[in-house]
């Protein structure tokens, strides 16, 4: 009798364990992720605070995040046709495979992003600061064909922070 409660209680020990493992428990990023798939149905997230917010996959057409703020978010493979990021402060943001295609990013502060893989084609850049951005090459290239104006933030040149020659 003795030898079936300690075996029963070993058993049980060691269900417990395994069972409240943190591994079981929904992380951060898939708590975060269901609060923007949520949100995301609206298409407005102007003048929010969006801190480190994860879009993942996520079709944002002309969404509106005018003057929200998007510092360390990230966007994995997002579609963000003709939104509006004008005024958006997304310092130390990542944008991996991300399609900014006619995104008006007016006046936005990207300093310090991390824009790998992600397409500009005709997006508007007047006035936005990509100081120690990483953005590819080819896309840096083709924004400065059209960069223009000063950041109201930072002061910075837009052409400048794109280092366009």
């Amino acid at each position: 009798m003795r030898t079936i409660l300690k075996f029963s209680l070993m058993i049980s020990a060691i269900a417990l364990f395994f069972m409240s493992s943190p591994v079981l428990a929904a992380t951060p990023r898939a708590v975060r992720s269901f609060d923007e798939a949520v949100q995301a149905e609206t298409q407005d997230f102007s003048g929010q605070t969006l801190i480190e917010a994860e879009f993942y996959d996520e079709n944002l057409e002309a969404a509106d995040f005018h003057d929200a703020n998007l510092e360390g978010a990230v966007f994995n493979g997002a579609t963000l046709h003709n939104a509006n990021w004008r005024g958006v402060n997304f310092s130390n943001g990542i944008a991996y495979l991300t399609d900014f295609t006619g995104v008006d990013l007016t006046n936005a502060v990207l300093t310090e992003a991390m824009m790998l893989r992600s397409k500009f084609e005709g997006a508007i850049v007047e006035g936005a600061d990509f100081t120690n951005a990483v953005v590819d090459r080819l896309q840096v290239k083709k924004l400065c064909e059209r960069a223009s104006g000063v950041n109201p933030t930072t002061g910075v040149s837009t052409r400048e922070s794109l280092g366009c020659r």
